[in-house]
Order: C-alpha cells, then sequence, then structure tokens
C-alpha cells in the first residue's frame, strides 16, 4: 500500500552528489586513496566525507592538521575528481524529475566546484540549473547554510519558501539551519529525520500549480 505526501514549494535548492547524481564509485576511489595517505581506516573516513566540502571533512577528521594542508590536498583531490568519471550516473529518477523543473525556480547548491559540477553533471546526461551555487560561491562549507540561503536570494524567494533535496547529514543540517524543509534522498537521509524521505527520485511527482507554487508529490 502506498501513500503520497504533497509538500508546496516556491522553489526548489538541489544538492547534486547522490541527491541528482550517483558519484559514490569515483567518491570512495579518491578518499581511499586519501585515507591511506594519511594512515586513516578508510571505511571510518568514508563515514564522514559526504555533504562537505573536502578541506572540512580534512578539518574535522584531523583536528591538528594544518589547514594550508587540507587546502593544497583540496586541490588536488578536486582535480582527481574532475577527471575520474568512471561510473558517474543519474540517480534513479533523476532525468524525468529535473525535466519536470525545467522553467521551474530551481538552483543546484553543492559543496563541489564549477569545474567538478560540470564534469558530474554532463558526465550524468543532466541539465545545468541556471543558477548554481559551488564551493567558489561560499565562504563556509555544509552543514553552515550560507550556501541554501544564497541559493533561495538569487531565486527571489524567502526561505521558508523552499525546499531543499539532500542525501548527508551535513546537507540536512545546512538545510534546516537554513530554515528550509528537506527532502532526504537515500539510506543515508533515512537517519537525520528529514521532513520526507524517499529511496530515490523515482518517488518524486512534480507538479506546476496555477499561482506560481511547485506540488512535490513523495509517495512511499
Amino acid at each position: 500500500m502506498t501513500a503520497t505526501t504533497t509538500l508546496i514549494a516556491r522553489a526548489l535548492l538541489l544538492d547534486m552528489d547522490s541527491t541528482i547524481v550517483n558519484s559514490e564509485a569515483v567518491v570512495e576511489r579518491c578518499w581511499r586513496r586519501w585515507a591511506t595517505e594519511q594512515g586513516l581506516p578508510a571505511d571510518d573516513v568514508l563515514q564522514v566525507v559526504h555533504g562537505r566540502q573536502g578541506w572540512a571533512t580534512m578539518a574535522a577528521l584531523l583536528p591538528d592538521r594544518p589547514m594550508e594542508l587540507n587546502m593544497a590536498d583540496n586541490r588536488r583531490m578536486l582535480a582527481q575528481e574532475t577527471s575520474d568519471t568512471e561510473g558517474v550516473v543519474p540517480v534513479p529518477g533523476a532525468p524525468a524529475f529535473m525535466a519536470a523543473l525545467a522553467g521551474l525556480p530551481h538552483a543546484l547548491v553543492t559543496s563541489a566546484d564549477i569545474a567538478l559540477s560540470d564534469a558530474r553533471m554532463q558526465a550524468a546526461g543532466l541539465p545545468m540549473p541556471t543558477v548554481r551555487i559551488t564551493a567558489e560561491s561560499v565562504s563556509a562549507s555544509k552543514p553552515d547554510p550560507e550556501g541554501f540561503l544564497k541559493g533561495a536570494a538569487e531565486l527571489g524567494f524567502a526561505p521558508a519558501d523552499c525546499l531543499v533535496f539532500e542525501d548527508s547529514e551535513a546537507g540536512i543540517a545546512a538545510g534546516r539551519a537554513a530554515g528550509m524543509r528537506v527532502v532526504g534522498v537515500g539510506d543515508r537521509a533515512a537517519v537525520h529525520a528529514p521532513t520526507a524521505q524517499v529511496r530515490d527520485l523515482t518517488q518524486i511527482r512534480i507538479e506546476a500549480l496555477p499561482d506560481g507554487a511547485i506540488a512535490v508529490h513523495v509517495t512511499n
């Protein structure tokens, strides 16, 4: 038996990795290499990498490490991830979901930089939203709400009128801190009590309402 929950918003703010783009294979390859270099258990590292910018993850894992080393590693890993698109595919339902958003207010809000977001969206065959908030756009990484607040501002909507789609603990916390409701995508999101939860985007149906609002129908 299925049940449908409908959330009404004026704009949607979309995380990229593991929300609309499945880049798990690349993320795991790159971070396993880094963990080995640092003598850290790779499985433990992979528990905390999602949602944040790389330097912020490194700072959380190695709090006494000089930040200049984190920033240098971050630049190196971004280059590695940008050139490695093997296994990058859309999350199930993402092509139809993005097609349904064409012409509706939405933005990408990602911890990736411009080059990496270009590479992954292209590899997944997904259209890039006109409004995009990337690592270059913010001074603080998720779970800080800055990215989502900037996305809302660029679209011209109040935070309360925006609905976030996120997969990670850091991203869900950032959406909440911005005063927004959050749809959790994937199993990782489920334990962080988002407003609504889906396995993937096949459980989402988008409806444009006559007053300009967006109805997001969530089927479980």
